[in-house]
């Protein structure tokens, strides 16, 4: 299924900003165009982030990436991002489980249109950006408003709020 233009837009936009953050901060960290995460387990499910922030430090490490754009460390990705679409549950429940069990840092998610239960977004629901950091083996999880600013210890000096990153 291809996401929406909206979708994308907020998708391109923060990808921006974090690369801007990524090169000022001089952090050996990039966004790839493309790249698929795939445990080396067979069981488990291969994840294509709307974006991705990998050390490149640690791609030496990777069994297939000189081959195919393919992740099968955790410790490699930095950051996950998704934006939500209509499979909101997916997002909020089996990629939280998923990228923690891989080891993933962080993962952020961002619920531009307030779809995520009551419990997620609150009552009534609203836009909500969601920072999952990973604290031993689980994710301790912060939520944002509008006119929040996001706060990430994964980047912590980055300038952003969801406003910041929603279509006009």
């Amino acid at each position: 299924m291809e996401p929406t233009g909206p979708h994308e837009t907020i998708s391109g936009k923060l990808a921006t900003q974090i690369g801007i953050h990524l090169v000022t901060e001089n952090l050996p960290w990039f966004i790839p165009r493309t790249c698929l995460i795939r445990p080396l387990v067979d069981a488990v499910t291969m994840r294509r982030p709307d974006i991705v922030v990998l050390d490149e430090t640690l791609l030496c490490n990777e069994p297939l990436w000189q081959r195919e754009p393919v992740i099968t460390l955790g410790n490699t990705v930095k950051l996950a991002v998704e934006v939500v679409s209509s499979n909101w549950e997916t997002d909020y429940a089996q990629k939280v489980e998923e990228y923690s069990l891989l080891g993933i840092q962080e993962y952020w998610i961002v619920d531009y249109l307030g779809l995520g239960g009551i419990a997620l977004g609150g009552k009534p629901k609203q836009p909500t950006f969601t920072v999952c950091q990973l604290v031993e083996d689980i994710y301790i999880q912060k939520q944002f408003r509008l006119n929040q600013l996001i706060e990430s210890p994964l980047l912590s000096n980055i300038q952003l709020s969801l406003n910041d990153v929603l279509p006009r």
